[in-house]
């Protein structure tokens, strides 16, 4: 098995939070939890044509493009990990797909979109097939991204005041919108356009990959009891923490299914 993650190039970092590679043709179970995180990502099949849309009870009930974005999520998803022979992708930063590719990210929420719908002709699987070590994928991938970000695209100067608020001061919605002198409203309105979910839910799943998968640590991270915990750990994984720790694997967001 290879796994390579990787900061992006410093001009890239307000838009993309990491660079991925993943080679792992003999994964002993065949399907895995993948626990929301509050972003947005692009994957991107190089073994096959497709990706796999694998619902909970296992049945295959159909295939995605081998390239597609997917939203952020609200609550885990199930992935088949034949996927997982040879993926590359990237992790798009809160508040940037809107401004990369024109669109918004609410549209996005809980589904996976073929990335050729957005991005025309990128043609990244064939592109980054040209190259064929780890690091020359990724070299790839993030020449592809310097290309499709133009002179002069900014980001959401509110949602990203917002989500500084949210991580450096741990304001709540309501403080961070007084603070911001916008209303409750309105921020909803333009974090979820720019985030794909709405400020109350991206701040309870932020609380939520702070704690995993150390429960002791969820009175620390801001919750009121572990009651409380348990039931947002249940919510976003579908599991409860103790199975978690049992049967996680090798990454903190995924957990085999048995």
């Amino acid at each position: 098995m290879i796994y390579l993650e990787q900061l992006p190039a410093s001009h890239l970092r307000p838009w993309v939070r990491s660079l991925w590679y993943c080679r792992a043709p003999q994964v002993s179970h065949h399907r895995e939890r993948v626990l929301p995180n509050g972003c947005m990502q692009i994957i991107v099949n190089l073994a096959r044509n497709y990706l796999t849309d694998c619902p909970e009870d296992g049945a295959v009930s159909r295939r995605y493009p081998r390239a597609i974005i997917v939203g952020a999520r609200a609550r885990y998803e199930v992935i088949d990990t034949a996927d997982m022979e040879d993926l590359a992708g990237m992790v798009i930063q809160p508040g940037a797909f809107a401004r990369m590719f024109g669109e918004r990210a609410d549209f996005f929420f809980e589904k996976s979109i073929g990335l050729e719908d957005v991005w025309v002709g990128a043609r990244i699987a064939a592109r980054l097939q040209e190259v064929h070590t780890p690091v020359d994928r990724l070299k790839k991938l993030e020449f592809l991204l310097s290309g499709l970000l133009g002179q002069g695209i900014q980001r959401s100067a509110l949602v990203d005041q917002a989500i500084s608020f949210f991580r450096e001061k741990s304001l709540s919605v309501r403080d961070c919108t007084r603070s911001a002198g916008v209303s409750e409203r309105r921020l909803s309105q333009v974090f979820q356009e720019h985030v794909g979910i709405a400020p109350k839910t991206w701040c309870r799943i932020r609380r939520f990959q702070a704690a995993v998968p150390w429960a002791e640590l969820a009175l620390a991270c801001g919750y009121y009891d572990q009651p409380h915990f348990a039931n947002d750990f249940r919510a976003f994984s579908g599991i409860d923490p103790t199975t978690y720790t049992k049967h996680r694997g090798l990454w903190q967001n995924h957990v085999p299914i048995p």
